[in-house]
Formats: structure tokens, sequence, C-alpha cells
């Protein structure tokens, strides 16, 4: 039985879905959404990863990450693709295949919060909401210092997106080790998370 337009679908009841899958010469196409956080400037790790693996990558940034977090130009140049943050008109052509998987890489404070509220005012946030109803895995690799992470809405959303079948990554605070230096951010574990 299919849910009716509207109705939850229990975690049990999604099938993922893979277009590409048996179809001679595609690859599976991963979305990796980059939000504002200065760890963004090394995206191109997780790209070149993926690719390693046999993926093909589009990248959608929050309109914020867009702004200087990350190397736009280099990231096109990596993907073939532009990067998209902005929505297309209905008579624009798809710029991407549908999603295999969707990866991101770094998920903020205000991202995820957003995407657990269903507060689509981004194409970032928005591709990230209807993943769920398409049945689309979802790896998440937060970036969020402790102190929004106490935030009670925080906890709630790591909850209500784990519920929802999102597979979280341990989350990267950027504080310093003890040795001074700064922890990896691990873009790799994304990947992991999907396979």
């Amino acid at each position: 039985m299919t849910p009716q337009a509207g109705t939850p679908r229990a975690p049990q009841d999604r099938t993922p879905r893979s277009p590409h899958a048996g179809t001679p010469g595609e690859k599976p196409f991963l979305y990796v959404v980059v939000c504002a956080a200065g760890v963004a400037a090394g995206v191109g790790r997780l790209i070149a990863a993926a690719q390693e693996r046999g993926w093909d990558v589009g990248v959608i940034a929050t309109p914020v990450a867009l702004g200087g977090f990350f190397d736009v130009a280099e990231t096109e140049r990596r993907t073939g693709r532009a990067v998209r943050s902005a929505w297309r008109t209905p008579a624009d052509p798809r710029p991407f295949p549908p999603p295999d998987a969707v990866a991101v890489a770094p998920a903020t404070f205000n991202t995820v919060n957003k995407w657990a509220a269903g507060l689509a005012d981004t194409l970032a946030v928005a591709t990230l909401c209807e993943a769920y109803g398409l049945g689309v895995p979802v790896a998440v690799l937060p970036c969020v210092g402790d102190a929004l992470a106490a935030h009670p809405a925080y906890q709630e959303s790591l909850a209500r997106l784990s519920a929802m079948g999102v597979r979280f990554g341990a989350p990267y605070t950027g504080e310093p080790e003890p040795d001074g230096g700064r922890p990896d951010f691990g873009w790799e574990r994304a990947l992991d998370l999907l396979s």
C-alpha cells in the first residue's frame, strides 16, 4: 500500500531508490550539500574520495557557504558541473540527475535544525527535506561547537533526523587537541556511512 500524499512514512517503509542500478555505463550520483563552516574549504577531499569510489558528484551549497567558504571554481572543475545554490525555474533543465545518496558535510547547527523542522527555505535544505520522501540515503558530518550542540533544539533535531533514517558521523567541534593541533574533519566518513 502506498502512503497518501502528506502521510509520513516510517523508516522501515522506505526503500532506497537507485536510478542507476544496473544501468550500463552510469555511475551512482551523489549530492554533496555544503554548509557555511570553516572546514568547508576542504570539501574537495570528499569529492575526490567519492569519485575514487565510483560516484559522480554534484554540489549544492547553502547561500552563505557559497559566499566564500569553499573554492567554487575548483569544485566546479572537479565535478564538471556548476555548484547549485538557487532554485531553477520550471523552464530550466535539471542540472543534476536524481541522487542515489546525499552527503551533508559540513552540516551546521542552522541547517540541521531547519531540516529537522521542515523549513525548506534554501535549495540545500529543500533537497534534504525531499531526500526523505524519495527514500534516498543521507549521511551527515556535523560541524557544531559544544555550546551550540548543547541547545535542546539541536538535540531534538538530531533525534528526529536519526529516527528518519539519517546517518550521522561523530560531531566535529573544531576544538584544538591537547597538542594544540586541530583534529581532522574526516571527509571520507560520509562515504563510509553510505556504504
